[in-house]
């Protein structure tokens, strides 16, 4: 019972916090992580199914994902493709998503930072275990839910954060969409698991670390041989 008890319902608020920090972060690093989409274009073959050069598919990409940064100004123009009114509006949408995680991710962060400098100085390290925990249960859910069906679950993440249907792309008038193949946004998605689970696991061997210390100190301090 005294192991149950140090799960406390501000430790699970804490773990949603430590949950909010690695998501924002590894969309964050994912939209930045340019090598990935360079590997794609080979995996995926995007040259030979859209028709453009290597050097041009990534100078389109590239002016993407500078126009989603935070500290871009003005409009998104693409160096050789066209693209519709509606196409335009919905990578604007896209950007506002993309900064709003930005901000969260830098909230999470000072949030954390404060949470893990008091409860080093009161010596409590159960909120890590919890933690580890509940940062967890999100890429397990999202996981299962790709791998049973990615097409549905694109088409749901893409009704719930937005109103209309511009994300609905017509090769014609946007020919960006060619060079942006669904199995990429799937490589994102993995990459981005990848990083809530390497935070959880830190988080978990942190509290292994400090635990297995704070043990023997207590033993040392009884006097009991170790």
């Amino acid at each position: 019972m005294g192991k149950i008890k140090r799960f406390k319902i501000t430790d699970l608020l804490i773990g949603l916090v430590f949950a909010i920090l690695f998501l924002s972060l590894g969309l964050v690093i994912t939209i930045n992580f340019r090598p990935l989409y360079y590997l794609d274009v080979k995996l995926l073959n995007i040259p030979e199914t859209t028709g453009y050069s290597k050097e041009e598919i990534i100078e389109n990409y590239d002016a993407l994902i500078d126009y989603s940064s935070p500290l871009h100004k003005g409009s998104l123009s693409f160096p050789s493709l066209d693209a519709s009114p509606s196409g335009i509006q919905h990578f604007k949408e896209v950007k506002d998503i993309f900064v709003a995680f930005y901000w969260l991710g830098a909230f999470s962060l000072i949030t954390a930072v404060v949470i893990i400098i008091y409860k080093s100085r009161h010596r409590v390290t159960s909120y890590l275990l919890v933690s580890s925990i509940t940062a967890i249960v999100l890429p397990l859910i999202v996981g299962l839910l790709l791998a049973i069906d990615f097409d549905t679950s694109f088409l749901m993440f893409h009704k719930i954060f937005f109103s209309n249907d511009y994300w609905i792309f017509d090769p014609i008038t946007d020919p960006v969409i060619n060079i942006l193949p669904e199995t990429f946004f799937l490589h994102c998605a993995m990459l981005i698991i990848a990083f809530i689970f390497i935070g959880s696991l830190i988080l978990y061997l942190i509290y292994l670390y400090l635990k297995k210390h704070s043990g023997i100190k207590y033993r040392k301090k009884l006097g009991i041989k170790i």
